[in-house]
């Protein structure tokens, strides 16, 4: 484009409609999302993995594992993340949450292909923390800690979190059966494909 046409952008901030309308919209697209990973009986990585993985082993619901696990994390979003972050992220969870424990009654399946529940899975998903991420907002855990990692050491948040889900899968293929391990690994490998190739700060102008 020819220099006399460059329009300079500047950062902008999202008003509060802006974070309520962007927030819902990922957090329902990630619910719907992790409704396909569980109906599959399906693991993913992250807080969100480690979660699934104590709720299919204990019988005790994802939702509250999930939002249980999660507390540690605001205590360290608080002081390197910010009030703002930390408040947004305690919603975030609080709300996905409860959302798991409406949307997967809602979305019953007779029969799933595990190929394109794992891949709509990965997309929707992905999609969805696009959108919360993008609200200075995460799902805590160790979301928080690599956003941590992209803000101070320009490290992509998605790559941050597949050297997490590393370590994760690993202990899970002693734990489940290689068939889910496998097909869980190829939808956390769709999922952080997403992140890694469209969360840029360099891209994304809002605040």
């Amino acid at each position: 484009m020819p220099a006399s046409y460059h329009i300079p952008l500047s950062r902008q901030k999202h008003s509060l409609i802006e974070d309520v309308q962007g927030l819902s919209i990922g957090l329902i697209t990630t619910s719907i999302g992790l409704t396909f990973l569980t109906s599959l009986g399906f693991i993913t990585g992250q807080t969100a993995g480690l979660a699934l993985i104590i709720s299919y082993l204990t019988d005790i619901s994802f939702s509250w594992v999930f939002w249980t696990i999660n507390i540690p994390f605001y205590i360290v979003a608080w002081f390197y993340m910010g009030p703002e972050f930390t408040i947004k992220s305690a919603i975030s969870v609080t709300l996905l949450s409860v959302l798991m424990a409406v949307v997967p009654g809602l979305m019953p399946f007779d029969g799933l292909n595990p190929w394109f529940g794992t891949v709509a899975f990965g997309v929707l998903t992905g999609f969805g923390l696009l959108g919360v991420f993008r609200h200075k907002s995460s799902l805590g855990g160790l979301g928080v800690v690599a956003l941590m990692a992209q803000e101070f050491l320009n490290i992509r948040a998605g790559y941050v979190q597949l050297g997490f889900d590393a370590i994760l899968f690993a202990v899970a293929f002693f734990l489940f059966d290689p068939r889910i391990v496998l097909f869980s690994l190829f939808g956390a490998v769709i999922l952080n494909g997403v992140i890694a190739f469209n969360h840029r700060r360099d891209r994304y102008i809002a605040d």
